[in-house]
């Protein structure tokens, strides 16, 4: 038998933690359940740990961050909504009412945007609402992908289960999210290092060298230290002129804001939406992953009990693209219609082959959920693998562009020195 690290609700709804000692995570349970207690994290000693486990002093820090006011229904952080959804689910699967549930995570929840938030939900279910009409009061926090899938689980009276898939599916958004951002913020890194190293060298290095060659004249040098020169020069004069570099400002920040309120316009946004699908390597990556969350999305809706043509527009709206929007919406003209998703999705040329085929395969079948969810797990491997491929190969390629870089600046720098000394050997 193994040592099990808990963290439980006793009957009072005060958070305990302790050890028990099981032959697996599902014996730990129920033994803790016997003892009149609602585990809602079980961890085997020496393979993970407790999130949430606090002391004395974190239950202070706790108490004092409840007493401050939150902001109801405001945003919150995707691992702070999905870890509420995940206790949510296991507090009533282990049998605790919703909103018996809903107030004891409302007592012991440290963000106090999403405190606020619970307590007016479980208040508004104690007045006699859904749980689905309370979450639909706060669509900042809480989207329509949320709401509808908990109002299907009310309906089928499957909600522990629904809310469990809502926190699987939320784990792996944020895990392909995460992915996507580390391979497009890696470039910019190392191509701020090399900017940042070469401004050094324009504005701090180069011009002790210029003044060491004064006295050669522009002539005697190599054309590439006169270009380097040249270049410190002209970014010397830049730098520091304070109104130069106070418009240069005013101008990068003007461009910025101008492209984000065009980006805003529907016309902007189906330019930009198409570039990202169309880019050389990070296109490939974009469309993976709008299929992913498209399949897994939908998938996810169907499996719990969503109406086709409502999932449909769930997903149209959670898409994140305009271009994959579109072909959505097309998709969910044709169900409409009476026809198959199959045809739709063959003309709007987003999905591949192999989508298009296993989702015939899935209709005809009867089995469209299982064969949806399957696609996402495919397209999941496939944007990891691309995004793994893509760092390995920038990353020797980002570090030959910043050698040459700074190479090109210290042969310029160098190359008339052992000019000077070769002259002087010579005489």
């Amino acid at each position: 038998m193994a040592n099990f690290q808990y963290i439980a609700l006793d009957p009072k709804g005060e958070q305990t933690t302790g050890v028990v000692q099981a032959n697996s995570d599902a014996e730990a349970v129920t033994a803790l359940r016997g003892q009149g207690l609602y585990p809602t994290q079980v961890v085997e000693e020496g393979k993970g740990t407790l999130a949430g486990k606090a002391g004395k002093k974190g239950k202070k820090k706790t108490k004092a961050r409840a007493k401050g006011k939150g902001k109801i229904g405001g945003k919150v952080k995707p691992k702070v909504l999905m870890i509420f959804t995940r206790q949510l689910a296991t507090l009533i699967d282990s049998g605790l009412p919703l909103l018996r549930g809903l107030n004891v995570l409302g007592k012991q929840e440290p963000n106090p945007v999403l405190q606020a938030t619970i307590t007016n939900i479980a208040d508004s279910v104690q007045g006699g609402a859904t749980f689905s009409e309370s979450l639909g009061q706060h669509p900042k926090m809480f989207n329509k992908l949320y709401v509808n899938m908990v109002k299907a689980g009310e309906l089928g009276g499957v909600l522990e289960i629904v809310l469990t898939r809502l926190a699987e599916y939320q784990e792996k958004a944020h895990k392909l999210k995460g992915k996507i951002v580390s391979a497009m913020v890696y470039p910019l890194i190392v191509m701020f290092i090399a900017v940042a190293i070469m401004s050094f060298l324009m504005l701090f290095i180069v011009p002790k060298f210029r003044d060491m060659f004064n006295d050669m004249g522009n002539a005697q040098l190599p054309l590439i230290s006169r270009v380097v020169f040249g270049f410190s020069d002209w970014m010397l004069a830049r730098a520091f002129i304070l109104p130069n570099s106070v418009w240069l400002l005013f101008l990068a920040v003007g461009s910025y804001m101008a492209f984000g309120a065009w980006t805003r316009t529907k016309k902007g946004r189906n330019i930009v939406d198409s570039m990202k699908l169309k880019l050389p390597v990070f296109g490939d990556i974009q469309r993976k992953s709008a299929i992913a969350r498209f399949t897994r999305t939908l998938g996810t809706l169907v499996t719990s009990g969503v109406p086709i043509l409502q999932a449909l527009n769930i997903t149209r709206d959670t898409a994140g693209n305009v271009i994959v929007a579109k072909a959505i919406d097309e998709v969910h003209d044709a169900v409409k219609e009476g026809e198959s998703i199959v045809s739709p999705m063959t003309g709007s040329g987003i999905f591949p082959n192999l989508v298009v085929s296993m989702v015939d395969v899935g209709e005809e079948t009867g089995q469209l959920p299982e064969m949806l969810l399957k696609i996402a797990d495919v397209y999941d491997d496939e944007v990891d693998s691309s995004v793994t491929a893509l760092t390995s190969i920038l990353e020797p390629i980002m570090i030959v562009i910043l050698a040459l870089v700074v190479g090109a600046i210290v042969f310029a720098l160098f190359l008339p020195l052992i000019k000077v000394i070769q002259e002087m050997q010579g005489g």
